[in-house]
């Protein structure tokens, strides 16, 4: 039997078909368009989370210099106050220029397996959701299907991130801390316990699922922007273009992502660090931190280099997300606008 381009053909027989939503329209965040009678099975899903992971991964990875310096800034403020470059120049002057690679196994292998539950994750709940309304309201609910869609992969990715988080940040206010990853989880095992790895359960997802959120609503919304204002769609333009609107789009979704997940990635790193907030419920011992900063201070320390960092990254992961997908021969879900 013929097969229809870029189809995804799997040995799993129980598919579940999406005929009518995946047409190319005008606004869409996707790259390329995806035939009729599409079939998305446990493999797409499969190569979804894959190139979530290795996005995720290399990007993260990447930007844990960056990460470094930001996190020291939150954490002693008061000794790191030159800036983000000053920064830089005063972690390799007191440790050396090794030091910027503190946490980089943790983060990695962190990532990977967060970006592998968020991106198939995100990608499994947006066409469950969009298979049960029909085409029609899947397109007028597209942004609050993905803003659920993503709540609910961030919350099982983090599950799973949230003690490789722990090793890491550890790691990087302390470089004494541990050798490694692996040493990490033993010397936090022994001396914290289990509940010591979910110590900041609370505040990675008050930080991570607005992130999320914000995320993948404010690219689909910027891309389709950028797309109606240029009277065309994805499959008009050359990938070129295409790459460029997802990589620009990504910038911004990861600039306002950045904004609004701040204050609760500034509580993660204060949070894992021995004796901060002191003793008590974890509720309480984030309200201390957060009294004792002040609101100004837990909204912009910080925050220059972390927007770098987020805006960089998040262009990077749907950049690289679809590239990865076309080289595994995936075609992206995407709405399809009833009357267009």
């Amino acid at each position: 039997r013929m097969q229809q381009p870029h189809h995804i053909s799997s040995p799993c027989e129980n598919t579940t078909s999406y005929p009518t939503m995946l047409n190319n329209t005008p606004g869409s965040v996707l790259l390329a368009p995806s035939p009729a009678g599409k079939s998305y099975d446990m493999m797409y899903y499969l190569k979804g989370a894959a190139a979530g992971g290795i996005c995720c991964s290399i990007t993260h990875g990447a930007l844990t210099p960056v990460d470094v310096v930001k996190t020291r800034v939150q954490l002693d403020p008061v000794k790191y106050n030159k800036g983000l470059i000053g920064g830089f120049r005063q972690v390799i002057a007191e440790e050396g220029a090794s030091a910027l690679a503190t946490g980089l196994g943790a983060t990695a292998v962190g990532y990977f397996i967060q970006g592998w539950f968020k991106f198939g994750g995100v990608e499994f709940f947006k066409i469950t959701a969009a298979n049960s309304l029909g085409v029609e309201k899947a397109w007028e609910n597209k942004t609050v299907i993905y803003l659920g869609a993503a709540a609910g992969a961030e919350f099982i990715a983090d599950l799973f991130l949230c003690p490789l988080e722990a090793v890491r940040i550890r790691s990087v206010s302390d470089p004494e801390f541990a050798d490694g990853l692996a040493s990490g989880f033993v010397k936090m095992a022994k001396t914290e316990g289990f509940m010591g790895f979910y110590a900041g359960l609370l505040p990675i997802l008050a930080k991570q699922i607005p992130y999320t959120m914000a995320k993948f609503a404010v690219q689909g919304s910027v891309a389709d922007t950028m797309y109606t204002s240029m009277g065309t769609s994805p499959a008009e333009v050359s990938s070129g273009t295409a790459l460029g609107i997802s990589l620009s789009s990504g910038i911004v979704a990861g600039v306002a992502s950045a904004i609004i997940s701040h204050p609760a990635d500034t509580l993660l790193s204060k949070v894992n660090k021995a004796g901060a907030g002191g003793d008590g419920p974890m509720m309480t011992r984030l309200a201390n931190i957060a009294k004792e900063i002040g609101f100004m201070k837990l909204c912009t320390v910080g925050l220059f280099p972390r927007c770098v960092m987020i805006g960089s990254l998040t262009a990077g992961q749907f950049g690289i997300f679809d590239t990865v997908m076309s080289a595994l021969g995936a075609s992206k879900f995407h709405f399809t606008n009833p009357h267009a």
